[in-house]
């Protein structure tokens, strides 16, 4: 019910939806009669390919697994079930993925009638060009390519991360399964709390750190369920299995995550500055939060993502164990490289890249790692071809596998082959590779403005 209330409490499943959850933590979560159940289900984390590709992050079936509980639970409790970014990337086609699973479950379960809304964040690709014609529309970070014309075309679709505003709408209209688009990962969470009264602050900062879940407990996971519980004077967070707490120091490290500065965060439409946080350890494994405050912005920016194919990928996965081989790696890499080149004259080498990621050197760090001492006694290795189509890329890929495989380097005592391959074939052909080519700010009147409430009610629509 809408108005002010002393204090909400927000049952958090799990820190992307499909990821899974112990029954009895949620359950545990339901016995202390939370206003909201709120799951986030979608992230940047893995790169542009499920937004490009229009796939979701998740299986269907652990989807399903997940949202049953959610569901059905929050209909005999009363209280609304809010997804965020649903699908993985809140594109249409993934906001389709999940409300063709909920449509599903509401059937099997008798629920047609509890009353749903899909928050739409689409963004047409006509409104994103009238604005950066008009000056509106600016690159997120200094490594963000500059969008033109040609690359807005060649996009595969574009969202919008909503803020609270949409959802504070649909919790207003009396909305009991709010299934949102694109969303900046607090702002459901936020919406909760702002739509009974309370400080967006506090909403904001717990939204952050309930959006993973059991990620800032002790041991840390994304696989658990939290509560949140918010009031005028800050916000507690607390886990809801007996294996795990919360200190001062996890819940404030996880302040601190996916966050470019120390203390601020920017959102859609305000600015969260925690400087003044505090963090207090409670009885129970519970930390209480205080001092957040919001900083409201004078233009009200939207972050845009948009992703467009850039190439094919094949790659392949092999071992290494020869410590001669090892010792000269870069070395021997290069030459097989020069090989399939002088091979492939015909190929116009700017059609294709090489790369090689030595696991056991510097395979996560490349040329940033600062641990280049002793050599291992054995190291995998990923090289891929990238290319401007999948014929290419299984061709260059393919040579080069026969190249490193047989190269005879100067120390070399047996001539059986250099690699180790886990897998037959050894040529993996993945497929298209995409690139974010819209990761920008867009300015827009409102948070409201770019993103449709639309009522899917069964009940009402069939």
């Amino acid at each position: 019910m809408e108005g002010k209330k002393k204090e909400i409490k927000i049952l958090a499943p799990c820190g992307i939806l499909g990821y899974g959850y112990p029954p009895q933590s949620f359950r545990n979560g339901m016995a202390m009669g939370p206003d909201a159940i709120v799951v986030d289900a979608g992230s940047t984390d893995a790169g542009p390919h499920k937004l490009g590709a229009g796939t979701a992050i998740v299986s269907r079936q652990a989807c399903k697994k997940d949202l049953e509980l959610m569901i059905t639970e929050g209909a005999k409790a009363k209280i609304p079930v809010i997804i965020g970014s649903a699908g993985g990337s809140g594109g249409r086609v993934h906001v389709e993925w999940t409300w063709d699973i909920i449509k599903e479950i509401l059937k099997e379960h008798d629920l047609t009638e509890m009353k749903t809304v899909v928050i739409w964040a689409d963004i047409e690709k006509d409104v994103v060009e009238k604005r950066l014609e008009e000056g509106k529309v600016t690159p997120l970070g200094a490594g963000v390519k500059e969008l033109t014309k040609e690359r807005l075309a060649e996009t595969t679709g574009i969202v919008a991360q909503m803020g609270h505003e949409p959802v504070v709408k649909a919790l207003k209209e009396g909305y009991q399964l709010i299934i949102c688009g694109r969303a900046y990962d607090p702002s459901p969470f936020a919406a909760v709390a702002i739509y009974h009264g309370l400080p967006p602050a506090y909403g904001y900062h717990a939204g952050k750190i309930l959006e993973c879940a059991a990620l800032c407990a002790v041991p840390g996971t994304t696989k658990d369920c939290m509560m949140g519980t918010i009031r005028e004077d800050g916000f507690c967070i607390e886990p809801l299995s007996d294996e795990r707490k919360c200190t001062a120091l996890s819940v404030a490290a996880h302040t601190f995550y996916e966050k470019d500065h120390p203390y601020i965060l920017h959102g859609p439409g305000c600015v969260l500055n925690l400087e003044q946080c505090r963090f207090t350890e409670q009885e129970g494994g519970k930390v209480w939060v205080s001092g957040s405050r919001i900083e409201n912005t004078e233009r009200y920016y939207i972050k845009l993502e948009g992703a467009r194919l850039s190439a094919y990928r094949t790659f392949v996965v092999a071992g290494v164990r020869d410590p001669v081989f090892i010792s000269r790696i870069s070395e021997i890499e290069e030459a097989a490289k020069g090989q399939v080149e002088a091979y492939y004259q015909e190929i116009p080498k700017e059609n294709y890249t090489i790369h090689f990621m030595n696991y056991g050197i510097d395979g996560v760090m490349g040329e940033l790692e600062p641990a280049r001492g002793e050599l291992p006694h054995e190291v995998g290795i990923v090289f891929e071809v990238l290319a401007v189509d999948q014929d290419t890329a299984n061709a260059v890929c393919g040579s080069l596998r026969s190249s490193l495989l047989h190269y005879g380097y100067e120390g070399r005592k047996a001539t059986a082959g250099n690699l180790a391959f886990p897998f037959a074939p050894s040529d993996i052909v993945f497929g298209p590779v995409y690139e974010f080519s819209v990761y920008h700010l867009m300015e827009v009147k409102d948070g409201m403005e770019q993103f449709i409430l639309e009522d899917v009610t069964l009940a009402a629509s069939e």
